[in-house]
């Protein structure tokens, strides 16, 4: 068995609060051991701003690379992105390989890849974040050989000149385009098929995986680890014996998430700017929910600056928690939210009833005056809507009915009148 790689981290604290630091530093020791290595050693530098040559002082720089030599590390790991001038200098420093937390999470993503898809849309954000750092890199890849920070394109491609690396990129970018048409061509088709679409998003480990297989019945794959799962799933579900649903299982968001990775996973992301509903999952067990609530609310807002419409806030694994007095106060702080158990099922029949209510606000009841000539327009209606009433007249079919927002467009002409459901 191989060892492990020994990480020592690096934080900076230009002005948030101690908890708040702590808890990034905490999460940042979760990645950490998320991408296999294992935490030694963990310093944080109080700063106004980061040093521009060595991000925390040459100083601090100095009485690291000590620890460095104490402990026999293999990298070290700062809390931030680096800019190529920084790794360069430190790598120089330390003697060890110098890891920032962008390049960890490329890594972790990595790993976990499985489709076609997301391998290339991985490859593509890496090789975006590695152009202008592969003359600092080239002392560590020579040195240390592999192991986090060197995964997905690997070493050899890292060592290619960059008139390569821009063909691939190009290459990666015509692949993923051609990718991004056939999911458009899907999401057609669903909307053709009249099936609501309902993605599962949050902050990663909040339990996505495992709520998506209470909805369904599925048996995704489900691990007490951040990035879990990363390839999206869509699976068929019901809300109550109601008509079929699709739920769509997306990646984590993260604080600091890496602009890189949100670029190349935009095919990917369309999918939450496609969805009628958004089930925002959150763990309520974790002491900084409130503010991975903020985190995702950011993301979502950048991918679709709409997303508080379809939004449902959903508070997983009640079960964890001192139920009266957390879900008291976030029962008043958050009125329309659910609370839930994924892994118990606790809570799930008064959800989907949370679904179905909120989908069936996006119908809208018309009164129709539709011509004996559209056949084909009153068989979609029979289709895909609720008729509540028909009344046969001479020239034309009085309809009253109930129909999703996409089909009421396309009966616009023939209507008498129309208000929300």
């Amino acid at each position: 068995m191989t060892a492990k790689e020994k990480a020592i981290l690096v934080g900076l604290n230009s002005g948030r609060s101690d908890q708040d630091v702590e808890r990034s530093m905490e999460e940042l020791a979760l990645l950490t051991h998320t991408a296999g290595a294992v935490v030694i050693d963990s310093i944080i530098q109080n700063r106004q701003s980061p040093d521009r040559a060595y991000y925390i002082g040459k100083g601090k720089t100095e009485e690291l690379a000590a620890l460095v030599q104490m402990y026999n590390a293999d990298m070290v790991i700062f809390n931030e992105e680096l800019s190529p001038s920084q790794i360069r200098n430190l790598d120089k420093i330390f003697g060890v390989k110098v890891v920032d937390r962008t390049a960890l999470i490329l890594d972790i993503f990595a790993r976990r890849a499985l489709s076609r898809e997301g391998k290339l849309q991985v490859e593509l954000a890496q090789l975006h974040y590695l152009m202008p750092r592969l003359i600092g890199l080239g002392n560590q890849l020579s040195r240390l050989g592999g192991g986090i920070g060197t995964r997905g394109p690997g070493e050899t491609q890292l060592e290619v000149d960059r008139r390569v690396i821009r063909r691939r990129i190009s290459d990666l970018k015509k692949e993923i385009a051609s990718l991004r048409k056939q999911r458009l061509l899907h999401r057609q088709r669903r909307k053709r098929n009249r099936f609501y679409v309902i993605s599962l998003v949050g902050y990663t480990n909040a339990g996505k995986s495992t709520l998506l297989n209470a909805l369904t019945g599925a048996d995704l794959y489900t691990e007490d680890k951040v990035f879990a799962t990363l390839d999206p799933m869509v699976r068929r579900g019901s809300l109550n014996g109601s008509k079929e649903v699709l739920f769509t299982d997306t990646v984590g968001f993260i604080e600091k998430l890496p602009q890189q990775l949100i670029t190349a996973f935009q095919a990917t992301l369309e999918e939450i700017s496609a969805a009628d509903l958004l089930l925002h999952v959150v763990d309520i067990s974790h002491p900084d929910h409130l503010n991975q609530i903020k985190v995702v609310r950011e993301h979502l807002s950048r991918i679709n600056p709409d997303y508080y419409l379809r939004e449902l806030l959903v508070f997983n694994k009640i079960d964890l928690i001192d139920e009266y007095f957390e879900k008291a106060y976030l029962t008043r702080e958050f009125p329309s939210a659910s609370f839930i158990s994924a892994q118990t099922e606790e809570g799930m029949p008064a959800l989907k009833e949370n679904i179905a209510a909120f989908l069936s606000k996006r119908r809208y009841r018309l009164k129709l005056y539709l011509p004996y000539s559209e056949g084909k327009l009153y068989a979609e209606i029979q289709e895909q809507g609720d008729i509540q009433s028909v009344q046969y007249q001479p020239d034309h079919i009085e309809i009253t009915a109930v129909v999703d927002p996409d089909l009421a467009d396309k009966l616009e002409h023939y209507v008498s009148s129309a208000k929300k459901n």
